[in-house]
């Protein structure tokens, strides 16, 4: 008992630290404090949010939700979770903080930041939660999670029962996830008053987000911004990417010490940069200071994110010119993550967005021009720690007038399946009256209601079926979900598992540039007749059989970080469907069926993304009649009648990726809903899909 009582004693210093003989206890292991403790503690004390500590602790005793405004830099993000915990909120409750993230890489940094904070092992008091991949335990109390895995976990809570405070940071993002999450939080608000909420964000959007949330109180924090001056081109740059590394080369040739970051659009793009930058510096010799150069996008592995956070280089001989860090990053580095040390930001002022047309069913990412917000944050990057720069690399003209002012809410440019599945399965069924900050079009709605009744996940009524209430457990898109839950009755959802691992992962070929020929010869030997689905299974059956092995994986020019990634989803999917009772069979691998049963089960959950070729030797997709081209990537090396596709790529011309070839009698038996002839546009689909019916029709008399 005492010790239990000297547990709960505990809270009584600062921080909630106890005094004793040998300096600080930390009440949370029983040891006292490291020393690398008491030096981030000085670090925290000068956070612009700390000064506001007492005032925000007050507010939320106050409120049961709170609106924090902070610019990117005053320590929101790592500080006030910590300062819900020592008000007392997880100790006298029993229950945790959720603090939501709209970024894996954030969620991931975030928390190992917070449990050295505190003084704890990642994964105990302070902990994570990303889409397959959880990092906590019984004794967590501050988890910070995906705002996609909140909503998940809402699926089997419905009141977030376990959490006493939800916080929802970056709430300016405005992610899908996080607009839904704002509905149902403030349903959940009413049926629970003991919850509290607090929403961050680093704009001033915030006075929306006070409307919406009934006028709750408002408390803002200054950041820690020295002054910016920014520059703009004269003339629009041809190329954004050449023009950022002349910039970088430029800066660390002619300006005084201090880290350089670029904003690049995705991971090729900047993997590409960061070797060029690489090249250039090193060429000019020792008549210029060393470089260190780090990628930032989300899929890197969680080490070599940690390394943004280096120092830059020493000069490489004593008194020799001074080194620098030079970080080329996604728009994760805008609001999500803070770089101490970056004086020079390039902004080249685009980003990859999410655009979705309901009329052709097309969900892509583009790279599209940021907003002025997305600016504004991008150059505030550079007045962390002294005076800065950033350099636009688009003029001043066109910041005014061609950049919108915020940039959309994601909700208002996305295919809405998974969303709709989710809330039919929190039981909301009145989704035009759910309270969206920013409502859909209707069209968007209806076409994802139609997305999951042709699914077999909702039935006429819109209500939800069994194979949807089963659709939804899986952390999958619908149709890939669908493809899962279908497999067992073609007797292969050993398969289909490994297939649904492998579309869940990045890319695991790998080309180099330097290598291409290599690269697509190691790719062929993988390469199945019947096109890239398959493919994939191949490649993850071998990478078994290959012991997981690295060097295989190199030598093959395959990105072993993907396929073990693959790996780990898979297991997790596994799981899954041995809760739900799925079977797990396979056919026997000599059986004439054993690949068609595979490609009858991706048919079952991608019916609607089919390409028909026209005799013209071109492509028209199903219904909606959009010219298409195999993508380059492909192994098929023929033309199939009937092409699955698993994604429509807008670039240059119209492309589809990740094929199958399929048989037009499987669409027949499978999806003769979809394929309904009554309400099939004429066209050379239609005219086989006659002669398909009519010959069914033939057998069955």
């Amino acid at each position: 008992m005492g010790d239990r009582k000297r547990k709960l004693d505990v809270f009584t210093g600062e921080n909630g630290a106890q005094q004793n003989g040998n300096g600080l206890i930390n009440p949370f292991t029983g040891r006292p404090y490291s020393q690398q403790y008491l030096n981030i503690l000085q670090k925290r004390k000068g956070l612009p949010v700390w000064q506001a500590r007492e005032d925000f602790v007050d507010m939320i005793h106050k409120n049961q939700t709170t609106i924090l405004v902070g610019e990117t830099g005053s320590g929101k993000t790592t500080q006030i979770a910590q300062f819900i915990m020592e008000a007392g909120y997880t100790q006298q409750t029993g229950k945790l903080i959720a603090c939501t993230q709209p970024r894996r890489v954030a969620a991931m940094s975030v928390a190992r930041r917070v449990a050295d904070e505190v003084d704890v092992n990642l994964g105990e008091e302070v902990g994570y939660s990303i889409r397959f991949e959880e990092c906590s335990g019984p004794r967590t109390k501050i988890k910070f999670m995906t705002d996609g895995m909140l909503l998940r976990e809402a699926m089997s809570d419905p009141l977030l029962e376990r959490y006493s405070v939800v916080i929802l940071d970056e709430a300016h993002e405005r992610t899908l996830a996080t607009d839904v999450l704002f509905g149902l939080i403030k349903e959940v608000l009413k049926q629970r008053k003991d919850l509290k909420l607090v929403v961050m964000s680093a704009t001033l959007e915030a006075e929306k987000f006070q409307g919406y949330f009934l006028d709750a109180p408002l408390m803002k924090v200054p950041g820690r911004l020295h002054p910016v001056e920014i520059f703009y081109t004269q003339e629009p740059e041809r190329d954004y990417l050449e023009a950022a590394i002349r910039t970088v080369v430029q800066i660390h040739v002619c300006e005084p010490p201090g880290d350089i970051l670029v904003f690049l659009t995705g991971e090729e793009e900047i993997e590409d940069a960061c070797k060029k930058i690489a090249r250039e510096i090193t060429q000019m010799g020792d008549q210029v200071g060393p470089i260190k150069v780090f990628p930032l996008y989300s899929t890197l592995p969680p080490k070599q994110q940690q390394m943004i956070f280096d120092p830059a280089p020493p000069p490489a001989r004593p008194g020799g010119p001074q080194g620098r860090k030079i970080v080329v990053s996604t728009n994760i580095a805008e609001t999500s993550l803070t770089i101490d040390g970056i004086v020079y930001v390039i902004d080249p002022g685009f980003a990859k967005q999410k655009v979705y047309n309901p009329r052709i069913r097309v969900e892509s990412l583009l790279v599209s021009p940021i907003s002025r917000a997305s600016a504004h944050q991008r150059a505030g990057r550079a007045g962390r720690t002294q005076p800065g720069k950033c350099f636009r690399l688009y003029t001043e003209a066109s910041f005014k007038s061609d950049l919108q002012e915020q940039t959309y809410p994601e909700i208002l440019r996305s295919n809405l399946g998974s969303v709709v599945l989710q809330l039919k399965k929190l039981g909301i069924d009145d989704l035009v009256h759910f309270d969206f900050m920013d409502p859909p079009a209707p069209e968007t709605l209806m076409r994802a209601l139609e997305l999951l009744n042709y699914l077999g996940g909702l039935d006429d009524n819109g209500n939800l079926t069994e194979v949807g209430t089963i659709m939804a457990e899986y952390p999958l898109d619908p149709q890939l979900a669908k493809m899962v839950v279908a497999s067992p009755e073609f007797s292969c959802s050993n398969e289909i598992l490994s297939i649904a691992a492998m579309l869940s992962v990045p890319n695991v070929f790998l080309r180099p540039r330097e290598a291409a020929k290599a690269a697509d010869e190691a790719k062929a030997r993988f390469a199945h007749i019947d096109g890239d689905h398959l493919t994939l299974l191949n490649v993850y059956h071998a990478y078994k059989q290959n012991g997981e092995a690295h060097d295989w994986c190199y030598d093959h020019f395959l990105n072993s970080r993907a396929l073990k990634a693959a790996d780990s989803v898979r297991g997790q999917l596994v799981r899954i469907a041995t809760r739900l009772g799925t079977p797990l069979v396979s056919a026997d691998f000599k059986s004439r069926d054993y690949y068609p049963n595979i490609r009858k089960a991706i048919t079952a959950g991608y019916f609607m993304q089919v390409a028909h070729l026209e005799r013209t030797g071109h492509y028209l997709t199903v219904k909606d009649n959009q010219m298409v081209h195999l993508h380059p990537s492909t192994c098929l090396d023929h033309k199939p009648e009937w092409a699955l596709y698993q994604e429509f790529v807008l670039t240059s011309r119209n492309y589809i990726r990740t094929v199958t070839d399929i048989k037009g009698e499987w669409l027949v038996d499978i999806a003769p809903h979809y394929y309904d002839l009554q309400n099939y546009p004429p066209g050379e689909a239609r005219r086989s899909l006659e002669r398909l019916f009519a010959k069914r029709e033939k057998e069955r008399r």
